[in-house]
Parts: structure tokens; sequence; C-alpha cells
């Protein structure tokens, strides 16, 4: 009876090792079936793939409107942000004494509306979708004013906000996968009175962290609000780790500028883009600088 008991202990030991083994690989595929960002198709065959909401760019709109036309070969505004987005990226991705905290996330805002960040924020994200090996996901957290479905001539339903306030409970349902490869968008989605708690909520922060840390290759854009006309962009800038200042040559006053730099962190990483600037610099008409 001895023996036939260690048989059987032995067998059940066995059993609860391969049954543990199952729950794990089942578990390890469940988690990958409810990961709303990943975009590959590599992988177990049998694991269903979340199926995101798509939303077609039209280039002609792009290019009426200015923007970077991922498929032409050469042009200024092509090339000008190639030299804004490189230190960007080396603080995000390059050597290790140039990597700072959530580097990855970028927030570009103004200081006053109408200085052109949306527009810096969607040819940001544009240029930076062109590198071979960078997943963007562009955020229109300018939730009070939003302009990413008039900008792009998109039509979108739930967004942000709505993911915000439980109103949808999964992050794919406002994710929109583009036209354009490595191109993702969340749009704002519905207006609330409340949008100041509902960006400085936990929800917020999570998403934010779980976007930025979850791929090494993934570079999170927020077009935010300007500084001096909100609540919600100094809120916002505690979660980004670089910031973009878009500055209107001729129309920002140098005070003005002041003013909304002392609403943000002195330690951050922050750089100011001149917008429309006339002046030629070594055949590009805008300046970056970083402090």
């Amino acid at each position: 009876m001895d023996t036939i008991q260690k048989a059987l202990e032995k067998h059940q030991q066995k059993f609860q090792e391969e049954y543990s083994d199952t729950l794990k690989q089942e578990g390890d595929a469940s988690d990958q079936q409810r990961d709303p960002f990943d975009n590959t198709t590599e992988g177990d065959p049998s694991i269903k793939k979340t199926t995101y909401k798509e939303i077609e760019i039209s280039f002609d709109h792009l290019a009426l409107q200015g923007y970077i036309l991922p498929n032409e070969d050469r042009s200024l505004i092509k090339e000008q942000f190639r030299q804004i987005k490189r230190p960007l990226l080396n603080k995000a991705f390059g050597r290790e004494d140039e990597q700072i905290k959530n580097g990855n996330l970028i927030m570009v805002t103004s200081s006053s509306p109408a200085e052109g960040k949306t527009f810096n924020a969607i040819n940001l994200a544009l240029s930076i979708a062109l590198e071979r090996d960078r997943n963007v996901v562009l955020v229109d957290a300018d939730v009070i004013n939003p302009s990413f479905n008039q900008a792009l001539s998109v039509t979108t339903d739930v967004g942000l906000l709505d993911y915000l306030n439980n109103e949808v409970n999964d992050v794919a349902d406002i994710l929109y996968k583009t036209n354009i490869e490595n191109l993702n968008i969340i749009p704002a989605g519905t207006a609330h009175h409340l949008t100041n708690e509902l960006l400085a909520s936990d929800s917020m922060s999570n998403l934010m962290s779980e976007m930025a840390s979850r791929y090494s290759d993934r570079v999170i854009i927020l077009d935010a609000p300007p500084l001096l006309h909100t609540t919600e962009a100094p809120i916002l800038a505690t979660l980004a780790g670089q910031i973009v200042m878009v500055v209107k040559e001729g129309v920002t006053k140098q005070q003005t500028v002041k003013d909304a730099l002392s609403l943000l962190d002195p330690s951050m990483n922050i750089g100011l883009v001149l917008n429309k600037s006339r002046q030629k610099q070594d055949g590009n008409y805008y300046g970056y600088y970083g402090t």
C-alpha cells in the first residue's frame, strides 16, 4: 500500500504541475488578448488579436493643410521636423546617459490659443511615425477645445474623456488605427464638465504610464491645452517627460512665454519651437531651443 500511495502522490504532483503550467499559458494568452496596444501579428495564431477602430486620413487633406506627407520624398516641413524630433527621440531612446524618465511621453502646448500647437503636434507625430522602429500614439488632450477631427478631417465617436469617465471600459475602444503606418490616434471624446478632475485622476495617470512603459518603441504625443488659459495643461505636464512649447513669432510676447513656463516644474525638459518664423536659419524657418 505504501508503494501505491507514493505512486498516487507522485502522479497527483505531476498533474498539479502540468495544470499550473496550463493556467499560466492561458493567463499569458489572455493578457495578450486584452492588450489594446499590441499591433503585432506574431505569436500564437490561436490568440485572438484586438479589433481596432480604423480611420482613414486623406493625404490630399494633409497636403492642403500643410502637413507632412508620409509618401513624399523631401519637403521643407519634413526636413524641419526631422531636426525637431531628433533631440526628443535621443532623450527618449538614446544613450543611457541621455535618456530621461518618461522621455517617450511628449506634451505639446503653447502659452495661448492659436499659436499652432496642434499643427506642430500632428506634424511631430507624422514625422516620428516615419521612423522604422517607432510606434506613435497621438492623443487629443485639449479636451475643452478638441481639434483632431477637424484638423485631420476624420470622424470619431468615443475618446479619452469617455474612457476616464468609465463610459467605455476598454482602451481599444478609444484607440483608432490610421492608414498611416505606425500612427494611432486617441481623440478627446465626449465633452464633460469635470475635465480637470478626470485628467487629474488615477485612471489618466495609469493610462499614460501603461502606454509609455508597455512597449519600448512607443512614443506618446499629447496635444495639450494652452498653459495660460486652462488648468488642465499643468496637470498633464506632471505626466510627461518632455514638453514642447510652441511660440508664434511676432505674436507671443516674451513675458507671456515666461508666465507660461512659470507654471511648469523648472527641472523638466522643456523645448521651444518657434512657429511661423520669417527668419531663415540654415535653410529652415523654425527654431528649437532646449533647456
